[in-house]
């Protein structure tokens, strides 16, 4: 055992709905001590993601459910403070999925994990988010799934978050009329002032087949889909012929007590006629491109191409009530725990 003090946030029962006090926990882990080709790694950055709901739930999907009293899934950016490695040194950065803890021990060629080569003008928590998991989600289900073109109008909701925020601005890069869906007139400001979309509508607003119907007056020829309910019932009759969307994800229904009542992004858009393109994705589909992809970002973060927001909480501690209130969009573009300096 390593002489680290470690605290890991663990799932001490499934959540039924909404997370309620009891069913995560703070507690204090031992650290394995590494063995051969092992490091020890101190988190310092901890993303907070919307799939990490689902797989609270004692059901199968594209992940394996979390087990009982072991730490929830998430990636982080951590220093590495022991080796016992070729590959990897003390002193080292990382991104790694380590779970919400403080330090986590393995192996030093463990799948998904990727030695940082800081640049400047590139905080590291960015590789969490816009030159992050999220960033590659964005550029990779718009690139490659929705395939846009100069002249299209792209919408994307979620627009003020790091997968929305990628997509957005690789699509006007690509030339096309960009239209953000967003909660709240901060957002929708920011999305259109600081990011450059050409609209933004706002779900919270009351209007929003009306104000969505005004903004793409040519139709949508690619919905990039993080939401799912109301979102993608005003956007599908706005879908034109040979429209394609690129399924991320549905967080409206994440906290649903029952998730095989829900009325999904499939659901709405097999009952069109025609039937537009659609599919669900993951990001590892193209986990060959990790680093191409990574280092394209962030050479457009440095060159301050591309912009973003964040929101930062303090102290693993704070990780539960952050996660809760990012799945009700309390949050302003990527949520993050800071965990240590």
């Amino acid at each position: 055992m390593s002489d680290y003090t470690n605290h890991a946030v663990v799932l001490k029962q499934r959540p039924q709905g909404e997370i309620q006090d009891g069913d995560l926990a703070m507690e204090e882990r031992p650290v394995r001590a590494p063995g051969d080709g092992e490091v020890v790694a101190q988190v310092l950055w901890l993303s907070l993601d919307p799939y990490m709901r689902p797989r609270m739930n004692d059901a199968k999907g594209y992940m394996d459910p979390i087990a009982i009293d072991e730490p929830i899934v998430g990636e982080s950016v951590a220093r590495i403070v022991e080796s016992r490695s070729s590959t990897l040194k003390v002193g080292d950065l990382v991104t790694c999925y380590s779970g919400w803890q403080e330090y986590v021990t393995f192996p030093a060629d463990a799948p998904m994990v990727y030695k940082i080569y800081p640049k400047d003008k590139v905080p590291l928590q960015t590789y969490l988010g816009v030159a992050g998991m999220p960033g590659r989600t964005g550029y990779c289900g718009l690139t490659y799934v929705g395939k846009p073109n100069a002249g299209e109008t792209v919408v994307v909701s979620a627009a003020s978050g790091p997968v929305g925020t990628v997509v957005g601005q690789t699509a006007k890069k690509e030339g096309c009329r960009v239209v953000g869906v967003a909660g709240g007139p901060e957002k929708c400001r920011f999305v259109v002032e600081e990011l450059g979309f050409d609209a933004c509508v706002d779900y919270k607003a009351g209007n929003l087949e009306t104000d969505l119907k005004a903004a793409c007056p040519d139709g949508i020829d690619i919905y990039f889909e993080n939401v799912g309910g109301a979102v993608t019932r005003a956007v599908a009759p706005l879908l034109n012929e040979g429209a394609r969307v690129p399924i991320c994800g549905y967080v409206s229904a994440y906290n649903a007590t029952n998730i095989a009542e829900v009325e999904t992004p499939f659901h709405v858009l097999k009952a069109l006629d025609p039937v537009p393109e659609h599919r669900f994705f993951l990001v590892t589909e193209w986990q060959d491109k990790h680093q191409e992809i990574t280092n394209t970002l962030t050479n457009r973060i440095a060159a301050g191409e591309l912009k973003y927001r964040e929101t930062h909480a303090e102290g693993l501690e704070s990780a539960i009530e952050a996660f809760k209130g990012m799945l009700k969009g309390k949050n302003f573009g990527k949520q993050l725990v800071h965990v240590a300096d």
